[in-house]
C-alpha cells in the first residue's frame, strides 16, 4: 500500500489510509504533545531554576514569554501552512521548537531562559495549529472525528504529565532534562514526517500581509500582557495596564482594517460571514475562558485543603484528565459512525456547566472521593465539546482556508484561556481579600500576600488559624466556580444556534480548473513540478 492516493476526480489527492496513516498520526500526535507538555512540565522546576540561576523577579517571564510566543503566532501559522504547505511549514514549526527546548537547558541566566522559552513557544503555535489542520488534508471529516477526539486526549495526558515529569527530572537528574527530554522525541517526529508523509503544494502567486502580521502580534501581546501581568505585577487600574489594553484594542482594530484591504488577509474576514464559524468560534473562546479560568484553582485546592504536595495534587486531577479523555475519544468515534455532532457541544456545554456548579459547592471537609467525582464530570463535559468544536470549524471552511480556519479557532480559545485566568485570579483575588479581612482577633493581617500564600505556609499555621484560613480561603474560591458555571452557560445556549452541517466525505471539494484558474498548479513532493491536480 503507498502512502498516498496520488488523485482521483474527486481530488482526494492526500488521503492516507490503513497503516500508512499510523505513523503519520502519530507523529503529529507527538508533536501536540511536546507543545501541550511545555505549557505545565516547567512548573515543578521553577523553585530549582531560581536558586540555579538566579532571578527571582523575572520567575513569572519564564511561563508568560512561552504563552505569549504560542498565542501570537498561532494565527500566523495557520495561514502560513495554507500558502506554502502544510509539512514545511509544520517542520519548521518542529525544528525552532527543537532550538529553543535545546537552548533553554544550556541557559546560563534568566533571561536567557526566558528569550529561549519565548522561541520555544514561538515553534509550539505551529505545532498545535499544525498537527490539527495536517489531520484536516489527509483524513475526510466523516472520519476525522475519532482522530480529533485523540488529539484531545493528548491535551488531557501532558496535563498530567506535566508536572509529573517536571518533578521526577528535578528529583533524578536536573532542572536541564525538563527542556532536553523533548529532543529525541522531537527528533523521531520530524522522520516521520519527512519520509512518511506526502502533501500537495499549492504554487501560485503570494502576496504576504506582513503589515497585518506585525499589527496581529503586537496587539495580541499587549492584551496577553494585559491579563499576565494585571492584578500580579501591577495594579488593574496602574498606568502600565491601563496604556497596554489601549494599545492593544488600537492595534487589533487596525488589524481588522488592514484585513479588509489585504490580498491575502492572515485571517480572512469572510470566514466570519459563516454562521457556523462565528458560533462555533464564540463557543471555543467562552469555553477557553470558563475551563483555562477555572481549573487552576483546582490543583491549589488539593494543596491546601488536604495538604498534598504539587505531585500528588496532580494525580488527584486524574478523574479530570480521565473523564477528558475517555469523553474525548469516545464521542470522537461516535462523530464518525453518525456523522453528526451537534448534540456534543450542547450535551458538553451542559455537563461542564454542571461540574463547575459542583465544584462551587466544595468545602473544607468534603471528602477527596466527592472531589473527584466533581472533577470527573468536569472532565466528561469538556472531553465532549473541545476537539469537536475545530472539526465543525473545519468541515465548515472553504479547502484553501483549512489552516487559517484551524488556527483561528485555536486562537480563539487561546485568548479566552488567557481573560479566564486574569478574570477568575481577580475574583478569587478580591474575594480572598475581603475574607481573610473578616477573620476573629486581626488573623488575617498575616496573610497580606493573599492569594501569594504558599501550601508550606498555611500547614505551618497553628491548628485553628489554619483553619480559618482554609474555610476563607474555600468561600472565596466557590465565586470563581459560579461565575465559571454561568460563563458556560452561555456557551451552552450559543450551541443551540449551531447549525448541523453534514460532515464530508472527502477532505477536499473538488479541485480549482486550471483552464478558469491558471496560476494554480500543484506539486506532489518527490515529483517533477509541473503536475496539476486534474
Amino acid at each position: 500500500m503507498t502512502d498516498i492516493d496520488n488523485g482521483n476526480a474527486n481530488g482526494q489527492s492526500d488521503v492516507l489510509t490503513g497503516r500508512a496513516l499510523v505513523p503519520v498520526f502519530g507523529a503529529l500526535m507527538l508533536g501536540m504533545f511536546l507543545a501541550a507538555l511545555d505549557q505545565t512540565i516547567v512548573s515543578t522546576a521553577l523553585p530549582t531554576i531560581v536558586g540555579d540561576l538566579g532571578g527571582l523577579d523575572h520567575l513569572s517571564w519564564v511561563v508568560t514569554s512561552y504563552l505569549l510566543a504560542t498565542t501570537a503566532s498561532t494565527p500566523l501559522y495557520g495561514k502560513l501552512g495554507d500558502m506554502c504547505g502544510r509539512k514545511p511549514v509544520f517542520l519548521a514549526a518542529i525544528l525552532i521548537f527543537l532550538a529553543g527546548s535545546l537552548l533553554s537547558g544550556l541557559s546560563q541566566s534568566m533571561g536567557e531562559l526566558i528569550a529561549f522559552r519565548a522561541l520555544q513557544g514561538l515553534g509550539a503555535g505551529g505545532l498545535m495549529v499544525g498537527a490539527q489542520a495536517i489531520i484536516a488534508e489527509i483524513v475526510p471529516p466523516r472520519e476525522r472525528g475519532r482522530y480529533m477526539g485523540l488529539i484531545g486526549s493528548v491535551f488531557a495526558v501532558a496535563s498530567v504529565a506535566g508536572p509529573l515529569l517536571g518533578g521526577f527530572f528535578v528529583e533524578t537528574l536536573s532542572w536541564r532534562w525538563v527542556f532536553y527530554v523533548n529532543m529525541p522525541i522531537g527528533v523521531l517526529a520530524v522522520l516521520v514526517v519527512v519520509f512518511k508523509l506526502h502533501l500537495h503544494v499549492p504554487k501560485h502567486r503570494h502576496q504576504i500581509d506582513y503589515l497585518g502580521a506585525t499589527l496581529l502580534t503586537a496587539g495580541v501581546s499587549a492584551l496577553i500582557l494585559v491579563t499576565t501581568w494585571g492584578g500580579n505585577e501591577y495594579a488593574w487600574g496602574s498606568l502600565t495596564i491601563v496604556v497596554l489594553a489601549i494599545v492593544g484594542v488600537l492595534l487589533l482594530g487596525f488589524f481588522i482594517r488592514q484585513e479588509t484591504r489585504a490580498a491575502e488577509p492572515i485571517i480572512p474576514l469572510k470566514l466570519f460571514r459563516s454562521r457556523v464559524f462565528s458560533i462555533a468560534s464564540s463557543i471555543g473562546f467562552v469555553i477557553g475562558l470558563a475551563m483555562f479560568g477555572a481549573i487552576i484553582f483546582i490543583p491549589l485546592f488539593l494543596q491546601l485543603v488536604y495538604g498534598v504536595s504539587p505531585t500528588s495534587s496532580g494525580l488527584r486531577m486524574l478523574p479530570l484528565m480521565g473523564g477528558l479523555l475517555t469523553a474525548s475519544i469516545l464521542s470522537g468515534r461516535a462523530i464518525s459512525r453518525m456523522g453528526r455532532y451537534k448534540i456534543f457541544p450542547v450535551f458538553g456545554t451542559a455537563i461542564t456547566t454542571i461540574g463547575l456548579f459542583l465544584l462551587s459547592r466544595l468545602e473544607v471537609d468534603t471528602p477527596p472521593w466527592l472531589a473527584s467525582v466533581f472533577m470527573l464530570v468536569l472532565g466528561v463535559g469538556i472531553g465532549l465539546v473541545m476537539q469537536v468544536i475545530v472539526l465543525v470549524v473545519q468541515n465548515d471552511a472553504p479547502p484553501r482556508d483549512i489552516g487559517v480556519a484551524t488556527s483561528t479557532a485555536t486562537f480563539f480559545r487561546s485568548m479566552g484561556g488567557s481573560l479566564g485566568v486574569a478574570l477568575f485570579g481577580a475574583i478569587f483575588a478580591s474575594r480572598l481579600t475581603s475574607e481573610l479581612a473578616t477573620l476573629p482577633g486581626g488573623a488575617g493581617a498575616q496573610f497580606s500576600g493573599g492569594v501569594n500564600v504558599s501550601p508550606e505556609q498555611v500547614h505551618a499555621l497553628p491548628e485553628e488559624i489554619r483553619h480559618d484560613f482554609l474555610l476563607a480561603f474555600v468561600n472565596a474560591l466557590q465565586p470563581v466556580f459560579l461565575v465559571g458555571a454561568a460563563v458556560t452557560l452561555v456557551a451552552f445556549v450559543l450551541t443551540w444556534f449551531l447549525k448541523e452541517v453534514p460532515l464530508r466525505g472527502a477532505t477536499h471539494a473538488p479541485p480549482p480548473d486550471p483552464v478558469t484558474d491558471p496560476n494554480l498548479e500543484i506539486e506532489f513532493e518527490g515529483e517533477p513540478t509541473g503536475r496539476t491536480s486534474s
